[in-house]
């Protein structure tokens, strides 16, 4: 579910404003550093839940409209390089507010423990980041859906010049959606912070198993993120279990397999 919640934002970013953001899983990476210092400010993971995301979505909107709304229209190439070095950049301000030591947040006390199930206990926090992911694919669904911004967003995406013909203000829903693709990142990056160590090399190799799952789930497809992210996570846990020393290239070949058959994804949909 933290691959799907991070996922989701990827994808819908890149279905509404056609921009592959490397960035991405520095976001996450931010995410996870914000929660442990709202955490030791306040003494609280819940306050984490409700402000790191925030904080991550403000982030958003100044690197959508400072840098990246300068290369919408333009070469790929140049897109990749900018995200590439948001990358460093992000990194680096990490390593200088939080230092090169590992930082760890802990699950709050009505999370710890484990819940008794088929015979054996599973783990309180980790049915509460499940019910998280599901409650997020929900109202992304019901935003995307249901709501007129979200008709909106359809239009921008279908076509841009049209839905401002038609008086869409085009930039700043696109600002709002990478606001939106960032604060699902941080919020990925809240979710994951009890569950491993934080370090300012986390976005980097986070952002290798985002793009793998939105490339087999399909980019720009909002239910291939979640097919992708439950393939995905369960490929990792059965992988790590009986075959751990070839566990990191199981990831690889599937995707191979998903490009060979189906270049486009599992689910050919637009996110939007």
């Amino acid at each position: 579910m933290t691959f799907f919640i991070l996922a989701s934002g990827l994808t819908l970013v890149f279905g509404v404003l056609r921009i592959l953001n490397l960035a991405h899983g520095s976001l996450f990476m931010l995410g996870a550093y914000f929660s442990y210092q709202v955490t030791v400010w306040l003494g609280n993971f819940w306050f984490a839940i409700l402000f790191a995301p925030l904080i991550c979505a403000g982030i958003g909107v100044i690197l959508e409209r400072v840098l990246l709304r300068s290369v919408y229209n333009i070469d790929v190439h140049f897109q990749l390089l900018l995200t590439f070095g948001l990358i460093l950049v992000l990194e680096d301000f990490a390593k200088f507010v939080w230092g090169v030591a590992y930082k760890t947040v802990s699950e709050p006390d009505l999370l710890k423990g484990i819940v008794p199930m088929l015979g054996t206990g599973y783990p309180r926090y980790n049915l509460f980041v499940i019910l998280v992911g599901i409650l997020v694919g929900i109202a992304v669904w019901l935003l995307l859906a249901k709501t007129r911004v979200g008709k909106m967003v359809r239009a921008a995406s279908s076509d841009r010049e049209m839905a401002s013909g038609s008086g869409i203000n085009v930039p700043r829903l696109y600002t709002l959606v990478f606001a939106f693709g960032a604060w699902l990142a941080g919020l990925a990056g809240v979710m994951a912070a009890p569950l491993r160590s934080i370090t300012m090399d986390l976005g980097g190799r986070t952002i290798v198993e985002a793009f793998a799952v939105v490339v087999i789930g399909g980019l720009g497809s909002i239910p291939g993120a979640l097919l992708g992210s439950i393939i995905l996570g369960q490929l990792n846990a059965f992988g790590i279990v009986y075959l751990s020393r070839f566990e990191m290239a199981f990831m690889y070949i599937l995707m191979a397999i998903v490009l060979l058959i189906r270049p486009r994804g599992l689910i050919v949909k637009e996110a939007v």
